[in-house]
């Protein structure tokens, strides 16, 4: 590895953010799926669950979507929703789930930049689930003022991630590290033997 790819790697692992991740709750396209990933890698989201109860296990994710993004995050693959939410909650202090009710807050209304949080996006036909709804501690929507009320998955999941990156680059959160030393340092390892695979996703 050269030294200017290596200090590449510590730049992005330096902004990485470890308060923030993505929760795809049965999303069914591998291309929504690497087009979300896409975005997390843009924001430096590290982390990404993806819960399968209802479809098949994922074996690999569109490349042309995700440009191999997903070979940068760690992505937790699940098919049992309890275990899911239980490492979550190891790690994220709120867990919030895309969904239009009568209790849901506005996107901009939440405060990404204090406390750590999970954000659960829906299938692309009946969004989060029942049981997963249940399982959280509330809904948010994003804003809209046209006849359909509702935007594609990915769009969805960029335009969450994008005001959150708002908020912790005004926060500061981009100017310092955020995971710890031992963190780093093996994702770091990670990254390197990523170099030396082929380039794609699996």
């Amino acid at each position: 590895m050269t030294p200017e790819r290596y200090e590449r790697l510590v730049s992005v692992l330096n902004k990485r953010q470890n308060d923030l991740c993505v929760v795809l709750e049965n999303v069914f396209d591998p291309h929504n799926i690497s087009a979300v990933m896409r975005t997390c890698d843009a924001v430096g989201v590290q982390e990404i669950y993806v819960l399968n109860t209802k479809i098949p296990r994922h074996k690999k994710f569109g490349a042309r979507s995700s440009s191999s993004a997903a070979k940068w995050l760690t992505v937790h693959q699940f098919t049992d929703a309890a275990a899911c939410f239980a490492a979550l909650r190891a790690k994220y202090e709120k867990i919030l789930t895309t969904h239009l009710s009568s209790d849901a807050v506005d996107l901009y209304s939440i405060n990404f930049a204090a406390g750590s949080v999970a954000l659960v996006f829906g299938n692309e036909h009946s969004g989060v689930s029942d049981e997963i709804r249940a399982l959280a501690d509330g809904n948010f929507v994003i804003p809209q003022v046209g006849i359909i009320r509702s935007l594609n998955i990915s769009v969805a999941c960029a335009v969450s991630l994008y005001e959150a990156k708002r908020q912790k680059v005004l926060a500061g959160h981009y100017d310092q590290r955020r995971y710890s030393g031992e963190e780093l340092d093996s994702l770091l390892e990670d990254w390197k033997l990523q170099l030396q695979e082929p380039d794609a996703n699996t």
